[in-house]
């Protein structure tokens, strides 16, 4: 298996998003903060400016540009311009409390998690932003949620809480918001803990194990199909790229490791792209 490594290190990289109209990837730095793009066309990885504390995630917009998903909410982003304008905040009045994954669904909405970074307890919790930018709550009680992903073709929407070493996955009608039972989909043992996610052409859960240096590729009944060690400790999400969606992108997080550490683990908090021989789904794209 091939895997090139790209950009500098990042301290928290996280949510690779492809954009196949520009053919670019994106992706963010959290804690920085920092937004990069990367132009696979002409080899041009470019940085973004952004007014944020931190950015917890971000997609793609049908109307154009970005969906950012700062520290304090939700906002619209033109990335030649680099002009943001605010829309909501799905969590306001919490002092300590970030943004943290996100995605668009197959209807446009958007995902978004938020954890309180303070000290990780389980107060944390997933919303629904429509494009009306109402605000829904869907599941609560996590602490660091993470690994939202969505299966049209099975009606299901994934996500998993990193601290609990756990992937769910509830059955989802996006055209009436109905929403079920959130159901155990996969666990992960220590110190393997489940972090970001990304759904294949056939369907299959790709989710990046922080700290355990690893992508599993689970069947959609959440058996293990594969799984691929990387050169990275602690891998934190992962996406679909490249002009036919056959390159398996992956973001990693240096930010855990020590001086020591990261003189061994070179590769740490870089981008990577790996041949994996599958290809992926375009992503969703957000009303918002």
């Amino acid at each position: 298996m091939h895997i090139e490594a790209l950009g500098t290190a990042a301290r928290l990289g996280e949510c690779p998003i492809w954009c196949g109209a520009s053919q670019r990837l994106w992706w963010v730095d959290v804690l920085t903060p920092a937004l990069w793009s990367y132009d696979q066309k002409r080899g041009v990885i470019a940085e973004h400016k952004v007014a944020a504390r931190r950015i917890g995630s971000l997609a793609l917009r049908k109307k154009g540009g970005l969906l950012l998903a700062c520290d304090d909410g939700l906002y619209q982003y033109d990335p030649e311009a680099e002009t943001q304008l605010f829309l909501v905040d799905p969590e306001p009045g919490r002092p300590g409390h970030r943004k943290n994954d996100g995605r668009a669904d197959w209807a446009g909405n958007f995902w978004i998690g938020t954890l309180r970074e303070t000290d990780y307890a389980p107060v944390g919790a997933i919303y629904l932003v429509s494009p009306e930018l109402s605000v829904a709550k869907q599941f609560s009680g996590l602490a660091i949620p993470n690994a939202l992903a969505f299966d049209q073709e099975r009606r299901r929407v994934y996500f998993a809480d990193t601290r609990a070493y756990t992937i769910w996955m509830s059955d989802y009608e996006a055209e009436t918001g109905q929403i079920g039972e959130r159901r155990v989909f996969a666990r992960t043992a220590a110190p393997a803990r489940p972090d970001g996610s990304c759904v294949d052409a056939e369907g299959f859960l790709w989710n990046a194990e922080y700290a355990g240096g690893r992508l599993v590729r689970y069947s959609p009944d959440g058996r293990i199909d594969r799984v691929l060690d990387l050169p990275v400790s602690h891998p934190t999400s992962c996406c679909f790229g490249g002009e036919n969606l056959e390159q398996l992108w992956v973001t990693s997080a240096s930010e855990p490791l020590s001086t020591a550490e990261r003189l061994a683990e070179p590769l740490s908090g870089r981008l990577l792209v790996l041949d994996v021989g599958l290809r992926g789904r375009p992503e969703y794209l957000t009303d918002l």
